[in-house]
Parts: C-alpha cells; structure tokens; sequence
C-alpha cells in the first residue's frame, strides 16, 4: 500500500464523527443566529426609540449621539469580524472543491471523495452562517475569499501533486479558521455572536485534527495502520498526540477582524 493511500475504514469513521461534532454544532448556531436576529431587531427599536426621543428635546441631542457611538463601533467591528469570517470559509470551499478535482483525489479512495464533500458542505453552512449574522448586524455579506489566504492557496496550487499536498494546504486553512473563531470569541460585543464563534471554531479544530494524523501517517508510510480497528503495536509513539498538539488552542495565527471585511 502505498503512501498516498488512505484506509476506507478510517475515513468512515472519522466522517461519521466529524458529522456527529457538525451536528452539535449546527444546533447551536441555529439557536445563536436566531437570537442574535431578536437581538437585532431589539436594538433597530431602542435606536429609533432613541432617535424620537432625543429629535424631541434637542438639548439632548448631543447626549445621545454620544450614547450611541459606543455600539456603533462595537457594531462595526463585529460586521468585520463576521465578513473575515465568511471570507475564510469561502476559501475553504472553493480549496476542497478544487481538491475534489483533482485526478488522484477524483479518481482514488471513494471515501476520501465522501470525506471532502462532506467538509465542503460544512464549509459552506458555515460561510452562510456568518453571512447571516453580518446581515443582521447592519452589514453586507462577504462572498470573496480572503485576500491574505487566497494568495497563500494560489501559491501552493502547482504544487499539489499528491493526497498528502492536499492534506498539508487544508491544515493551514482549517487551523487558521480554528485559531481566527476561538479569538473571535472575545473580540465580539454580542453573546449570541460569541456563541456562534464558539460553535465553529471546534468542527474547524476536528477537522485540523484529523488531517494532522493523516499527515503524520502518510508521512511515515504507515497508511496501513490508519485503520479501526489497527495494529497498535505498530503505531508509531506519537499517533496519540499528533492530532492535539495544543493543550489550549492557540490564537497566534489568527486573522484581525478586518482581513476579509468587505471595503
């Protein structure tokens, strides 16, 4: 078996899990998105509350445009956070989609093929789910790719030769994406928000996790053992870890809110 081949088996399971974390997750950002949009339309009334009030007292105009200006930016900032967000997930799509593409993918491992589908799809609920929100936050949806990372994939696109160049590339984007959500978290004004962060950022991370240890397999032409059940003898010492390299998942790659708003 050779290096660039990857046990069915595994891939079966891995999907069944990532489906199951995705699942969890899609709740989530449903009941996040949907009390988030209540929230929206709580604050367009206090604002145009606001607004009859203080047109009708003019010495108090002042008073309340300063009240505002706070949550103002606070608004802003989470439209930006929102738009790099859906931006990163664009990229994500359209990287699998071109995977999915590619004669050694489309024409190998048919489990591989139904392990990408499936991450696109996500992907794309994702981008969807952020795009809704930065609607309801008063912005506009992103639908580009983000600049920064869209150059990084454009770069490494001639030489993806093998499974394992494909596998290498999504690592990148999936735990940047893991790494912008869980700083994202404590960025946004809103707790709805960070709830809808805090909902993605984990399938991102699984996805990171699950590439990682197919890297390390592949790279040490163990693809026999990426098997449930496998040989655990033949296991190599750090197929435990190599999938959780981060007792904590670090944010030092992240993406600044602004990276992929839209201008």
């Amino acid at each position: 078996m050779s290096r660039d081949q990857v046990d069915a088996r595994l891939l079966a399971e891995l999907t069944e899990q990532s489906q199951d974390l995705d699942s969890d997750a899609v709740r989530i950002t449903r009941e996040a998105l949907g009390q988030f949009a209540e929230d929206a339309r709580e604050r367009n009334a206090r604002k145009a509350r606001r607004r009859s009030r203080f047109g009708a007292v003019g010495a108090l105009a002042g008073a309340g445009t300063l009240w505002g200006a706070g949550e103002a930016a606070a608004a802003s900032a989470d439209v930006m956070a929102l738009q790099t967000a859906a931006s990163i997930e664009n990229l994500a799509v359209a990287v699998y989609t071109t995977a999915a593409g590619l004669p050694f993918i489309k024409n190998g491992n048919k489990t591989i093929v139904a392990f990408i589908a499936k991450t696109t799809q996500q992907h794309k609920a994702h981008a969807a789910a952020f795009n809704s929100a930065a609607k309801h936050a008063g912005g506009k949806q992103q639908n580009a790719p983000d600049p920064k990372y869209a150059a990084v994939v454009k770069k490494a696109e001639p030489g993806l030769k093998t499974p394992a160049d494909v596998v290498k590339l999504a690592i990148t984007l999936e735990d940047v994406a893991a790494q912008t959500y869980t700083k994202n978290v404590s960025q946004v004004s809103n707790a709805h928000l960070r709830q809808l962060f805090g909902s993605i950022a984990p399938v991102e991370a699984q996805h990171r996790s699950v590439l990682l240890a197919v890297q390390a397999l592949l790279a040490g032409n163990a693809s026999q053992l990426i098997a449930i059940p496998t040989d655990a003898a033949k296991l190599p010492a750090a197929a435990g870890s190599v999938g959780i390299p981060d007792t904590y998942y670090p944010t030092s790659k992240a993406s600044p809110i602004s990276e992929g708003a839209v201008k």
